[in-house]
């Protein structure tokens, strides 16, 4: 087929739906057709669709992040970030366009989205000139302003998806800060009566017990405070993309911490207040680790994608050569 296109006039190419086969592509995310039109027929990267966008608008807009990247590797990218569409849309304000559906649904979590269309919007703001930074469309908006608009409903719906984490998670917490408070008050064996001392003070699962549920509080204690300051943010739009999912990170990583190590400061007062009766203590402990392994493996995965999407490198990714 591309042997063969390179026959073709523009008329010919135009009837024979070339460029609307080349914009699909686009849309799909098939880099490897995109890059063999190019090939065979250089000049159809300036092509434009039924609403005069560019195939570099059409990348940002589907949020093909390969395609966009091989893009501004093509020696003519930088010619097409000026360009407009009918509505005077350059690529920034396509940029601060919600991605389509399919794109969001696969990221969890509305907050992630958000985050996602924030780097976005500032990965193409970071390669446009200054002039489209404030450029104004037929609506009189500038790009911030189509981002703002577009994307108001989801960032109430991020707002609740990290209220709702944040309350949940901050019970976790504070309910292991009472119980860590308490145990480091009636520890197993007792006090002396005459120094105050606990009786085992010179045991070593006697330190384990206690190095454990302090590091358990201590965790526990960060991770509500965390949480604390993700109820009372202000929730404007930067916050989305890095200091409320670097709180939640934060928060969640002391969570699991105090729950670790709970379960070790719990499995230390058994050993030593049955003192080596196995036949007691593994039962007790195999019927208390399922619920918090359970526990823990429902958060960690939340804790997987917001590490992935907050810490992972830019939208313009490093592709293999595909282009002379």
């Amino acid at each position: 087929m591309c042997e063969h296109i390179t026959t073709l006039n523009r008329k010919e190419s135009e009837e024979g739906l070339l460029f609307r086969a080349f914009f699909q592509a686009i849309q799909n995310g098939m880099e490897e057709f995109v890059v063999a039109l190019l090939k065979a027929r250089p000049q159809i990267i300036y092509t434009i669709d039924p609403n005069s966008r560019t195939a570099f608008m059409c990348a940002v807009e589907h949020r093909q992040e390969k395609i966009f990247s091989f893009f501004c590797s093509v020696a003519a990218w930088k010619q097409l970030l000026n360009r407009t569409d009918n509505h005077d849309n350059n690529c920034l304000h396509i940029a601060g366009m919600l991605a389509p559906d399919f794109q969001l649904a696969r990221i969890s979590g509305a907050a992630l989205q958000m985050q996602r269309e924030l780097q976005w919007f500032k990965e193409v703001q970071s390669i446009v000139p200054e002039s489209c930074k404030k450029a104004r469309n037929k609506d009189g908006e500038t790009p911030s302003d189509v981002f703002t608009k577009s994307h108001k409903e989801l960032a109430k719906q991020g707002e609740k998806w990290m209220k709702d984490t944040a309350s949940s998670s901050s019970v976790v917490g504070s309910l292991i800060i009472t119980i860590m408070f308490a145990a480091i008050l009636t520890v197993p064996g007792g006090n002396n009566q005459e120094t105050g001392f606990p009786i085992l003070l010179g045991k070593k699962l006697f330190m384990v017990f206690l190095i454990s549920d302090a590091i358990s509080l201590f965790a526990a204690s960060i991770s509500v405070f965390m949480f604390l300051g993700i109820l009372t943010s202000r929730y404007a739009e930067e916050d989305f993309l890095a200091y409320l999912p670097k709180q939640l990170i934060l928060g969640l990583s002391t969570l699991f911490i105090s729950i670790a190590t709970m379960m070790v400061t719990f499995s230390s007062a058994l050993l030593i207040i049955l003192q080596g009766r196995w036949s007691v203590i593994l039962p007790i402990i195999l019927i208390a680790a399922p619920p918090v392994t359970l526990a823990m493996r429902m958060q960690a995965p939340v804790l997987v994608d917001i590490f992935i999407s907050t810490y992972r490198p830019g939208i313009l990714v490093k592709t293999k050569k595909l282009w002379p």
